[in-house]
Parts: structure tokens; C-alpha cells; sequence
């Protein structure tokens, strides 16, 4: 059941005199910090102070905004943004060592500016948020601040481990605004996240508008878990959440889940399902019951229609599919349809993901399996990823963030277990599940089923701070991975999240500063 400066500093011992290793230990070291924790990093000593004179020089002009932005709410300088990575900080898309590729950077603090140097402009947006975390916690508040507005000198060169680390919201067992929606792609920007995976419909829900299929929005959209209101995306809406994410260097993947999970849309269409009855609305949490008809023509059509219009409205590579929980159809029935969706979907121009489920069925090339189970083997799966199928893991006893932190949580639940933060993050991506080696590994996704999650807060307190974990997990090399000096960067994170008014969790496991 799937729902119901910088980091740790690198210590290289090496044979020398005495004095080579005095020299050595008189080398400042940059500040434990920065998560996720980045790939190298050096000191030089030296201390940049952002005066209301600093200026922003951007070969990116959406990033040096971005950064603006910030710095001005919080410091209440001008913070003027000029075109060419000339300025007090100056973001350049050129003199970054190739080995950053498109997603990483360096970053060069002195004494008098900053340079962040990317290949692409997804790079510079990662650069911003390290020296975000550089500067004082209190650089990040929605308001005027005090300063000083300091940054420890030095140098990093960072870029990902794993090309895909995602974030999933469920807004199909309780709606959220778009708002809403906006304000926790601003929270996961902070931590390398580059994709967000929206859970658009379910038994208890459809949130998005269908033109061709208007009942599913209007009566499909109308309720949620426990009976509310429910809700749903006009494509505007929609296509608003997609801009807002593009504009933070995050890839939409919405996901319309198929055959089961479909109660919703039965109960709008008498005509999709078998009997030609539509089912009642449903505002339970149980699973497994629902099906699309899997032998009737009509049901392609829809697929066809729901699909055309999403991927219109979708410029990321992905569609999901969905696939599990199946269990009101029947195997055969199962592997034909899952067939036909991805054709649908390819035939959209498209690439398929799927939850691991969907292994049991004969893959496209393309099509990308999301793991969720609670195990370390997967027989079906492996079988598919020696066949070449690429995974995105997301085992839900270590990723999944509505799970509860301990019996006393009272929100989340515990059919995968019990997840504190160190668990979140104690475990290896690329060499977790059997037969699915690194090479086959995407990256991450840490998903938030909202059964028990009604607002913002609730997705504050569970999302934080076990989102940085499995953000860390997807971004850092696994040379880094130390839990102890991850527990040091995170709990520096805790006096960050109160200035910006991030409900989190308050885990036992982190030593969090004095008054965060």
C-alpha cells in the first residue's frame, strides 16, 4: 500500500611535515551550513559584507530578479539588477569548469563581491540558493531585517549527483489553492529541487479542467477526504502553477492516475464505467476498489482527451500514469491497458512515468517506473530495468512524508513505518533496491500524500525537515553522506525556517539553535 560554504568540511589526511600541516589548520573553514551539502569547497578567509550599494550583474535575467527579490524584502536596499554578469554579485553563464554541467556551479565569495559562474541558467539558480544559505538566516524574511548581511569567503564547485530530484504534492485527497501550491515550490526551490510531481486526481478527487470532459472538474472536483469542499485548476490556474515552478528552474509533472484511482471520474461519466452506472463521490481513504473499464472503446477516448489537453498544457518531458493499487483489475486486463495508455501518451509527444506497478505490464523503452514500496527487491521491476527502464526511487519507509515521525505525530500515517529525519536519510539511492544499479537510477522523489493534510501548515510540518533530506540524497555525492554532519546543516536550517515561517518539526535527532 503506497499512501492509505557549506557542507561538511572533507578532512584529507596525507603524509607532510609539520608545518605543511599547521598551514593547514590555520586555513579558515567555511561554515557547516549548506544543504544539500555540495560537492567541493575551499576557504580564502575572508569576510563579503552586502551593502546597500551592492548591485546584482545577471547573464540571467529571471535569476538575478529572483535574487533581488529577496535580498530586498529582507535588507531593504535597492539591490539594482543590470543585463552581463557584471556587478557587486555577478551571475555569469561563462567560466564554469565543464564538469558543472548544466545544473551546477561555481560559486566565488571574497572580500569585496560574489561570482557565480554556471553553464546554464538552471546552474545560476543553484548557485543563489548556496549563497543564500551563506548569508545570515534572517536574509530570507518577508520583511525589513537587521544585518550585517555577511558571507564567509571562499570557493564552491557543485553540481548533482542524479539529474532528477523531485517533490510530489497530493491534491486530490485535499485540495490546495494555487497559493498554496506556489508557496511550497518556493520552499523546495531552497534545496536543488528540479521537479514537482502534481497528484492531480484520485477516488476522492479531480482537480484539474477537462474541456472536452467538463463533469470531471465541476461534480469529479467537489468534494475531498472527510467530505469538504474539494476544488479544482481552471487550465489557467494550471498553466500559472507551471509558469511559476518554470520560473524556479522546476519541471511540472502532473499526474492523472489510471485505471485505479479513478472514482472520481467514474462518479462524473455514467458512460465510462461498465455497468453504465456511476458510482457515488467517495470521501473515505481506502484503496484498491476503483477501475477504469478496461474493455470498453470509450475509455481510450477519454485517455486520449484528458492526455491531449494536459500535455498541451504541460511543457515538461512527462505525463504520469499512475498504475498502482490496481487490484479491481485483472492482470491481463491490467498489462493491455497499461500498454494503450502509454501509447496514448507517446502518441502526445509525451514520456510515461508510472509508479513501479506498471513493470508487470510490458514497457516502452521510454517509460520511466517511480519505486514506492517498502522493500529493497522487486522482481518485476528489475526484470524491466535490465530491458533498459529507468527508475526514480521514492521507497515510502524512507521518502515518503506522510508518513508519521513517531507514534505521537498527529498527523501522517504508518503503514511504511516510522520516518524521523535520520531515517528520511539513511539510505543510498543508487544501490537501495536490488537489480537497479546507479546507472539506472533517475534520482529521488519524496511524495506528500494528504489524507491527513489539510493546510499549509500541515504540509510545513510534514514536508520539513525531511524534504532536505531527500533533497540531499538526490543532489550531494554519496562521499558526503555523513549523518552526523548532516544533522549539524540541518539544524542551522531551523532559525532559516522560522524567519520565513515554515511550520516545521522540531525532531529530537537535531540539535536545533536556541530560540528556532
Amino acid at each position: 500500500m503506497r499512501r492509505s560554504l557549506i557542507g561538511a568540511a572533507v578532512l584529507i589526511v596525507t603524509v607532510g611535515t609539520a608545518p605543511a600541516a599547521a598551514a593547514r589548520a590555520a586555513t579558515p573553514a567555511l561554515p557547516n551550513v549548506v544543504v544539500p551539502a555540495p560537492v567541493s569547497e575551499t576557504a580564502n578567509g575572508a569576510t563579503f559584507t552586502l551593502t546597500s550599494s551592492a548591485t546584482i550583474g545577471t547573464d540571467a535575467a529571471d535569476v538575478g530578479n529572483y535574487l533581488a527579490a529577496i535580498l530586498r524584502a529582507s535588507t531593504g536596499y535597492p539591490i539594482p539588477v543590470s543585463a552581463g554578469g557584471s556587478g557587486t554579485i555577478a551571475l555569469s553563464l561563462s567560466g564554469a569548469p565543464s564538469s558543472v554541467g548544466t545544473q551546477g556551479y561555481q560559486l566565488t565569495v571574497t572580500g569585496t563581491n560574489v561570482t557565480v559562474q554556471a553553464n546554464a541558467a538552471a546552474g545560476l539558480f543553484a548557485g543563489v540558493q548556496t549563497l543564500l544559505q551563506l548569508l545570515p538566516p534572517a536574509i530570507q524574511s518577508p520583511t525589513v531585517a537587521s544585518g550585517p548581511w555577511t558571507a564567509p569567503g571562499g570557493t564552491v564547485v557543485d553540481y548533482p549527483r542524479f539529474g532528477h530530484r523531485g517533490a510530489m504534492l497530493d491534491v486530490a485527497r485535499h485540495f490546495f489553492t494555487v497559493s498554496q501550491v506556489e508557496r511550497y515550490i518556493d520552499e523546495i526551490a531552497h534545496y536543488k529541487v528540479n521537479y514537482f510531481h502534481l497528484h492531480l486526481s484520485d477516488d476522492q478527487g479531480w482537480r484539474i479542467v477537462i474541456n472536452s470532459w467538463p463533469n470531471l472538474a465541476t461534480y469529479g472536483g467537489s468534494t475531498e477526504v472527510g467530505g469538504g469542499p474539494g476544488g479544482y485548476y481552471t487550465q489557467a490556474d494550471y498553466s500559472a502553477i507551471v509558469a511559476y515552478a518554470q520560473a524556479r528552474y522546476i519541471t511540472v509533472i502532473p499526474e492523472i492516475d489510471m485505471p485505479g484511482h479513478t472514482n472520481a471520474a467514474l462518479a462524473s461519466y455514467a458512460q465510462l464505467n461498465c455497468s453504465g452506472k456511476a458510482p457515488r463521490l467517495y470521501t473515505g481513504t481506502k484503496v484498491g476498489f476503483s477501475s477504469l473499464c478496461v474493455p470498453l472503446d470509450l475509455t481510450y477516448t477519454f485517455i486520449d482527451q484528458v492526455v491531449g489537453e494536459l500535455a498541451a498544457l504541460t511543457p515538461g518531458p512527462y505525463i504520469h500514469i499512475g498504475g498502482d493499487e490496481a487490484s479491481s483489475t485483472t492482470a491481463s486486463d491490467y498489462s493491455y491497458f497499461i500498454n494503450r495508455a502509454q501509447q496514448i501518451v507517446a502518441a502526445h509527444g509525451k514520456t510515461v512515468i508510472g509508479w513501479h506497478d506498471i513493470a508487470n505490464a510490458p514497457l516502452l523503452a521510454s517509460t520511466v517506473a517511480q519505486f514506492w514500496d517498502t522493500t529493497t527487491s522487486n522482481a518485476p521491476l528489475a526484470s524491466a530495468v535490465a530491458n533498459g527502464t529507468k527508475v526514480v526511487m521514492s521507497p515510502a519507509n524512507h521518502a515518503y512524508l506522510d508518513m508519521k515521525y513517531n507514534r505521537q505525530t498527529k498527523l501522517g500515517q504508518t503503514w511504511a513505518g516510522l520516518v524521523d529525519v535520520n531515517t528520511a536519510y539513511g539510505w543510498n539511492p543508487g544501490a537501495y533496491l536490488s537489480g537497479v544499479g546507479e546507472s539506472s537510477v533517475l534520482g529521488v522523489e519524496a511524495p506528500l500524500w494528504t489524507e491527513t493534510i489539510v493546510t499549509s501548515a500541515d504540509i510545513d510540518y510534514m514536508a520539513f525537515p525531511r524534504l532536505p533530506a531527500i533533497a540531499e540524497l538526490g543532489w550531494s555525492p554519496w562521499s558526503t553522506h555523513d549523518v552526523t554532519a548532516f544533522d549539524s546543516r540541518l539544524g542551522a536550517q531551523g532559525p532559516r525556517w522560522k524567519v520565513m515561517g515554515v511550520n516545521y518539526y522540531h525532531s529530537t535527532q537535531i540539535a536545533w539553535p536556541a530560540g528556532s
